[in-house]
């Protein structure tokens, strides 16, 4: 089973895992398990990744893919077979290539935010789970409706237990 959760810095946490991974906190501290961050470092910190590549880790496979001249980071990370993409903010048109890179992917965890460019992912993607994340603390009401989330209610948590959906898509929306 995965957790989802949203954090009180604006990252969120995924459990379910060998450890926990940690995904675009705003905070600084060192981390308790593995850490993705959106913009690189200049001094590399162990279980910490925010540079283009790919990586393994604590049972992980993880792939950042570089925007901007790789001045800001978006992962794929498989954990438990399950491939996972966490979409850095803020949102920008993504290439052909990036999306290539992306890959098949069965969670979507993108920022709330941009809702012509997010629409643009998401039917590139097509993931079987949407996670939207507030941005800024803020939900746009365009963003959902362009998600079909406007009845659904947000949740600290979300969690993926034994298959993902067959058919459809399930959004779900964090709240910090």
């Amino acid at each position: 089973m995965l957790v989802f959760a949203a954090q009180k810095d604006a990252g969120i946490q995924c459990t379910g895992g060998q450890q926990p991974l940690l995904v675009y906190p705003s905070g600084s501290s060192d981390p308790k398990g593995v850490t993705l961050l959106g913009i690189p470092e200049e001094q590399p910190r162990a279980k910490v990744f925010s540079w283009p590549g790919e990586y393994n880790s604590a049972g992980m496979t993880l792939r950042g893919i570089g925007h901007t001249e790789g001045r800001q980071v978006s992962f794929v990370a498989v954990i438990n077979s399950v491939r996972c993409a966490f979409i850095s903010s803020p949102l920008h048109e993504w290439t052909d290539h990036e999306l290539e890179l992306l890959g098949d992917i069965a969670v979507l965890v993108v920022p709330a935010e941009k809702p012509k460019i997010l629409q643009k992912i998401i039917d590139e993607v097509d993931p079987r789970v949407l996670v939207l994340v507030p941005a800024g603390g803020k939900m746009d009401p365009e963003v959902l409706s362009v998600c079909g989330a406007k009845t659904v209610d947000p949740v600290s948590e979300y969690k993926l237990k034994g298959a993902l959906p067959a058919e459809g898509r399930e959004v779900v929306i964090l709240k910090n």
